[in-house]
């Protein structure tokens, strides 16, 4: 008995392609809006960490992290609060530390403790909490310095401000959009710059003199994203 094939048809196939076209599509339009909303948020915390850090100052007259009259500022017992002694020059004006400490030693580690206790940030106020150092969309640390510190060195050339907010471990194509949003999109230059590397110290031989122009930035790289305020 002969038996007739029983493939698809023409139109049948040409359905099947344009509905996986469309999947296609679909997925990558999904993931451009998911990398979109990634950076969008990295430079939303270049915008509202500084509104924490000027909130303080304009409520307390002191500089988070930095003050020597938390406790009664913000209405908190000793033990919910952590301080830095005088010998870590506490009341000097000044965020000491590098922005990606871990220390509660450093200002520049307890400092969101502190906006968070004053209401002004989200977050937890232990500093032992794993979640304690906020992070970016991506989960690298977020974390402010001053520019000029006490040790170290000032190694950040033509960069306006008194305080340096860095983001880490961001992606290049990351990094360039971010940079584009709030400022001249060269990571060489401006008030935003783009340092090679997820987390750098800033020291001798690596920090913002190091940054990184538009043709030199990979987008899979990861880079540290600062701005001086």
């Amino acid at each position: 008995m002969k038996r007739t094939g029983t493939g698809f048809t023409l139109i049948e196939t040409a359905i099947v392609l344009i509905i996986i076209g469309l999947l296609l599509g679909g997925v990558l339009k999904g993931q451009e809006l998911i990398n979109s909303a990634k950076a969008k948020a990295m430079a939303s915390d270049f915008r509202n960490v500084p509104i924490f850090i000027y909130s303080y100052q304009d409520k307390f007259r002191a500089l988070p992290g930095d003050d020597p009259a938390v406790q009664s500022h913000l209405g908190v017992a000793a033990t919910q609060v952590t301080t830095v002694a005088a010998a870590g020059s506490a009341g000097n004006g000044r965020l000491d530390g590098f922005w990606n400490s871990a220390s509660a030693a450093d200002e520049s580690f307890i400092l969101w403790q502190h906006v968070r206790l004053a209401g002004l940030a989200p977050g937890s106020t232990r500093t032992d909490d794993g979640s304690y150092r906020p992070t970016n969309a991506d989960g690298g640390f977020v974390g402010i310095e001053s520019i000029h510190q006490p040790t170290g060195g000032a190694y950040v050339q033509d960069l306006g401000g008194t305080y340096l907010l860095c983001s880490g471990g961001v992606l290049g194509k990351f990094a360039r959009q971010v940079d584009l949003t709030l400022d001249d999109g060269n990571g060489a230059t401006g008030q935003v710059r783009i340092v090679p590397g997820s987390g750098y110290a800033r020291n001798a031989s690596a920090g913002i003199n190091n940054a990184a122009n538009p043709e030199s930035i990979s987008d899979a790289g990861q880079y540290t994203v600062c701005m001086g305020f």
